[in-house]
């Protein structure tokens, strides 16, 4: 059976690793008919956008995406493409599994852990309301009136929405992804002893939805409790289900467990949709140098791979990226004991290296 699949090259250095990981997914013998679009700083110019309307109308089409990472101004400029992208097409779980591999310069061994984070609402939403402007001071004044709680009107408010449906759908994706994975465990995390309106609603949800997965044992833990027991004993921890913001932090600190945001791969995934790609961001100044590592997105496509149904494609091509960082002999500049290691390959000698295992896996 052959697929098509959009694939979003990205700017920064996600060209280059978004070809490296299509030339290792092809490797793996799955036909893939690739249909290239274009988004981010790059096509901005000429597009006038960097979202432009035929990239959401591919992946609509096609069903699956790999994309590359996409550069998102610092307090400044137009907001975040990934993240149009998961609320527009509906992306409502992010899935980021972090899994320590043999050879990876870690602190930590053993760690198999999965984030799965709310990809919509929250305080990413996008709700916000810039200090001084009228709609913002009308907001204070309401917020003051009704509540008799006194904010200064010098502020810029963000809107915190928490949904039962938006709640429901992640945590039952969670469960889901334990079950079909042979998981033991769902922790939920917020920091509902604050906010007991949002994250306690969060809480209250989740515990309704456990009641339908028996073998799966339930939990909770406050945000900042969780990231001290995950630097403490993470061997405790299975499958962990966060609203937006928390699971972004908590994935990044998870990552940093296994050995930094190379090896980090994500999916996000809605109704019969889903688009896979690296955690890590574009970094810019490295673009067109042929030195960035390629695994986390060589991982997202393993991610991909799976969710397409071809496991025995996932499981080859995700132990040839095992075997070759365990060997350290073809890996990239940070994977090296020393980062001004001389035998340090390129981002595309990286991939050969991985492409010569699957063949002959």
């Amino acid at each position: 059976m052959a697929y098509t699949v959009t694939l979003i090259p990205g700017d920064g250095i996600g060209p280059e690793i978004s070809e490296a990981a299509k030339r290792c997914i092809d490797a793996t013998g799955v036909k893939i008919n690739w249909e290239i679009e274009h988004a981010g700083v790059d096509i901005m110019e000429k597009a006038g956008t960097p979202l432009p309307d035929s990239v959401i109308a591919s992946i609509k089409k096609n069903k699956v995406a790999l994309k590359g990472p996409i550069t998102t101004p610092i307090g400044t400029g137009f907001r975040s493409v990934n993240v149009a992208i998961r609320q527009i097409l509906g992306l409502y779980a992010c899935l980021r599994p972090a899994k320590s591999y043999v050879g990876v310069r870690s602190r930590y061994e053993k760690i198999d852990l999965v984030i799965v984070r709310e990809n919509t609402e929250d305080l990413y939403a996008g709700i916000e309301f810039e200090h001084g402007k009228k709609e913002t001071l009308g907001l204070i004044d309401y917020i003051e009136k009704s509540i008799h709680k006194k904010i200064l009107p010098s502020s810029g408010i963000s809107i915190k929405p928490i949904s039962k449906e938006g709640t429901e759908k992640l945590v039952k994706f969670a469960f889901d992804y334990a079950v079909k994975h042979n998981r033991k465990k769902v922790t939920a995390v917020t920091k509902a002893n604050i906010m007991k309106f949002t994250d306690g609603y969060f809480y209250a949800i989740a515990r309704e939805v456990a009641k339908a997965y028996p073998k799966i044992e339930y939990e909770e833990r406050l945000i900042d409790n969780m990231c001290m027991q995950l630097v403490q004993k993470p061997e405790l921890y299975d499958v962990l289900a966060l609203p937006n913001l928390y699971g972004d932090i908590i994935s990044d600190l998870c990552a940093g467990l296994i050995g930094g945001l190379g090896i980090a791969p994500g999916a996000n995934i809605g109704e019969g949709m889903a688009v896979f790609e690296a955690v890590h961001g574009s970094a810019p100044k490295y673009k067109g140098k042929n030195v960035v590592n390629p695994t986390a997105m060589i991982l997202s496509g393993v991610l991909m791979l799976d969710y397409l149904g071809e496991k025995a494609a996932a499981q080859k091509l995700e132990s040839a990226v095992a075997a070759v960082i365990a060997e350290g002999k073809d890996v990239t500049y940070d994977m090296k004991p020393h980062r001004d290691d001389p035998s340090a390959v390129g981002t595309s000698q990286m991939a050969d290296a991985i492409i010569a295992k699957v063949k002959n896996a």
